[in-house]
């Protein structure tokens, strides 16, 4: 099996002779080689540079050798494209003008993506490209509650009291400005598919906040729209959302083909609650590779066994963290080797 081929088998459920492994977040500030092309252009220009995008999203291909390669961009480059300008600091994306009244919703735009966001398709291309038979590429999407979070609250928030005022004050509004972004996400995600991407996950991560009621109401209908739009496409759907424990049988109900599970709920009883038709993804403690390459080998091969040998992709239960020492990022990638599976 080609690295592809292995990956692309894990999401359907097909025995593999390994057990896949990437990332979450794949570029990022805990490899040197990222930290160069940083220091070169802000982020927004790195998004927005097709070879530059398509650069660092091969380098932990080139460094480590996972079985499948994220697309470099960020979930609010979608919101941007809508017509809502996005600018980042210190502390994370910012809207300018937050989407608070009917009126703000109805003047966001359902835009084509292979124009608004030509250049992540072309980095799209450029990738799959380099990447040939090494590793799958893998794009994705923002969860429509998620980008409807940031676009409420004007950027990231601890309590989502903005947005959840609007859920219970003014639903009305927070379900046409959901029904706008799950269009366009799921017109975003099939263009990804159309420039090369062989699986997209969506990243609802804040619909956790939500209770399970809020979250049967204002997530997953959304989320099955776009989820349904990548399997239309051809292509597997993977969907995380953090703080999942308490929503997995709804999770379920989105018809992904992988449940991707942070770290706070055993994988065995994600497996036994989502039922034998979904793959799982997941969930070493990101803060456990700030340890030393003997504790993450053994977290690593401890999520193996308790997931089982079908239909699971070795991950983080979240982002890898910036100050992750790069012999234990590769001590994780290597762990199915070291359990006498081939890499």
């Amino acid at each position: 099996m080609t690295a592809p081929e292995r990956f692309l088998a894990a999401c359907k459920r097909m025995p593999v002779d390994r057990t896949p492994v990437w990332m979450m977040r794949q570029a990022g500030r805990y490899l040197p080689e990222y930290r160069a092309v940083r220091s070169r252009v802000d982020f927004l220009t790195l998004c927005r540079s097709p070879d530059l995008a398509s650069e660092v999203s091969l380098q932990p291909i080139e460094r480590f050798g996972m079985d499948a390669c994220v697309i470099f961009s960020d979930i609010m480059m979608a919101v941007e494209a809508m017509g809502a300008p996005v600018s980042f600091g210190d502390g994370g994306p910012h809207i300018d003008e937050p989407v608070r009244s009917m009126a703000a919703a109805e003047r966001l735009r359902v835009t084509d993506p292979e124009t608004s966001l030509s250049y992540t398709m072309e980095a799209l291309r450029i990738t799959r490209e380099a990447l040939r038979d090494r590793a799958a590429l893998v794009g994705f999407v923002g969860g429509p509650f998620t980008l409807a979070s940031y676009l409420v609250e004007g950027g990231g928030s601890r309590s989502y009291a903005t947005i959840k005022t609007m859920l219970y004050t003014q639903s009305a509004v927070a379900h046409a400005l959901l029904a706008k972004l799950a269009e366009f996400c799921a017109l975003y995600a099939v263009a990804q598919v159309r420039a090369g991407a062989q699986a997209v996950q969506v990243f609802d991560t804040w619909a956790g906040e939500l209770s399970p009621a809020a979250y049967e109401e204002f997530a997953l209908p959304y989320q099955t729209k776009v989820v349904g739009a990548i399997r239309e496409a051809g292509v597997p759907a993977i969907i995380f959302v953090n703080g999942c424990a308490g929503k997995l049988d709804l999770l379920a109900q989105s018809n992904a083909d992988v449940v991707s599970v942070d770290w706070r709920l055993d994988l065995r009883n994600a497996r036994e609650r989502l039922g034998p038709g979904v793959a799982v993804q997941g969930n070493v403690d990101p803060c456990i590779l700030l340890s030393s390459p003997l504790v993450v080998s053994a977290a690593a091969r401890e999520a193996m066994d308790a997931a089982g040998p079908v239909g699971h992709v070795l991950n983080l239960g979240h982002g890898i963290l910036p100050p992750t020492p790069i012999e234990c990022a590769r001590a994780f990638v290597e762990a199915p080797k070291l359990s006498g599976l081939p890499v």
